[in-house]
């Protein structure tokens, strides 16, 4: 649904385009998550288990950094995720202000068997977008990315 709001051209366009761009997101995450429920790990969770699997370890807050999560929303997830004894998290040598983030073994273990299926649940989804289409759909993502973090 476009937006209704009658402004200039220019408004109308970028709130249109706008309001598609976060209900396609919407979508895309509420199945995921509908798919992610009965396996006890949220959403978020799974974000920080999947970085620390295919990026190694790292400090807390370049994981929220990666994630684009603020450094409380990545302490609230780190906590609960070491509670289940999926990471561990202890201060670096080097640098004491900052906290190591690593797998655990069971964490390793739920990762790469949630992953996998996680792959094909996203590739089925973006498959009604053709290879090209979901190219250019990731250029212009990271083009609006970069240009909003760049206006900061």
């Amino acid at each position: 649904m476009p937006t209704r709001y009658a402004g200039a051209p220019k408004e109308v366009r970028a709130l249109s385009a706008f309001i598609k761009l976060m209900r396609a997101s919407e979508s895309l995450a509420a199945r995921l998550g509908a798919a992610l429920a009965g396996t006890g790990v949220t959403h978020g969770q799974l974000a920080v288990l999947e970085a620390l699997l295919h990026v190694g370890p790292m400090s807390q807050r370049d994981l929220g950094r990666k994630l684009l999560r603020s450094d409380a929303n990545v302490c609230t997830v780190a906590d609960n995720l070491e509670k289940a004894g999926l990471i561990t998290r202890e201060r670096r040598a080097d640098d004491r202000r900052l906290v190591e983030v690593s797998l655990t073994k069971k964490g390793r273990q739920l990762i790469q068997g949630l992953f996998p299926g996680h792959a094909r649940r996203v590739t089925e989804m973006m498959g009604v977008l053709s290879a090209e289409e979901q190219e250019l759909l990731g250029r212009l993502c990271k083009k609006l990315g970069l240009g909003v973090a760049s206006a900061e």
